[in-house]
């Protein structure tokens, strides 16, 4: 097991690991050889960022069954695209749109892609994952379902600030089988094991690897178990994942920029 990391340190964007609250800075990328360059620094003293620079972000709908309710299941992975400019960093803040009426947390596992992959088999779906990190997928579900609801989810869950993403990533886990919980303001909404997945980790990358090939870096939210609710303005928000940690990020309204 190793944990992961990309962080900001006197305005230079380095990848490292994490051991005993000291970043270890690594040269080169994420996939590459790990290389130390001899540069540590206390994790309180940087600035973590979405961990990995991903092409494409995908998300499963309704993939776990106690998020389903009286819904039928669906037969294979239900798929949709986040665009990239909706990632945000651990600690920084989930913008509401103005315009937006019905703004809920996803709490939930991203898995993340560490070579290309394509028709990939089970088994060969769950070598290309490198490991996962905790993500929110952020959803304003007015535009998602509401009466005038639009045709793709393109701003309802893909605004700016609509999918944080870290504190790091974690290689070795069993992720078929970890307690994930979301929290507001201390209180815990969310708690399921990611065995109630109706398709894991390698069953929904080998089904998306049969029409669209992931490369190292992409990432797929995984769904997100029982209910969610409205955020407001001033609420802390936290996905937390066993063996992972705490995704944390408070919620403000946008202001619209002139």
């Amino acid at each position: 097991m190793a944990t992961y990391t990309r962080f900001g340190h006197h305005g230079k964007i380095s990848y490292g690991t994490i051991a005993d609250g000291i970043v270890n800075e690594l040269k080169g990328g994420l996939f590459d050889p790990p290389e130390a360059t001899g540069q540590q620094f206390p994790l309180t003293e940087v600035k973590l960022l979405w961990p990995c620079e991903p092409q494409k972000v995908l998300a499963v709908g309704l993939n776990y069954k106690s998020h389903l309710g009286t819904r039928p299941a669906p037969a294979n992975p239900e798929i949709f695209y986040k665009p990239v400019t909706c990632l945000q960093n651990p600690g920084d803040p989930i913008c509401i749109p103005q315009e937006a009426q019905d703004t809920h947390f996803e709490g939930e596992l991203v898995a993340v892609i560490g070579k290309t992959v394509r028709n990939a088999s089970r088994e060969e779906a769950a070598a290309s994952v490198f490991g996962v990190t905790c993500g929110n997928d952020v959803s304003d579900r007015n535009w998602q379902r509401g009466p005038n609801a639009d045709r793709q989810w393109w701003r309802a869950k893909g605004c700016d600030t609509f999918g944080p993403m870290g504190p790091w990533i974690v290689t070795g886990l069993n992720h078929a089988d970890l307690a994930l919980k979301t929290r507001v303001n201390g209180e815990v909404l969310q708690e399921q094991r990611t065995n109630d997945l109706l398709f894991d980790v390698p069953d929904t990358v080998s089904f998306v690897s049969r029409f669209v090939t992931l490369r190292a870096g992409d990432v797929i939210f995984t769904g997100t178990p029982g209910n969610t609710r409205k955020m407001l303005p001033g609420d802390v928000v936290e996905v937390e994942l066993e063996g992972v940690g705490v995704l944390r990020n408070t919620v403000e309204a946008s202001r619209r920029s002139h």
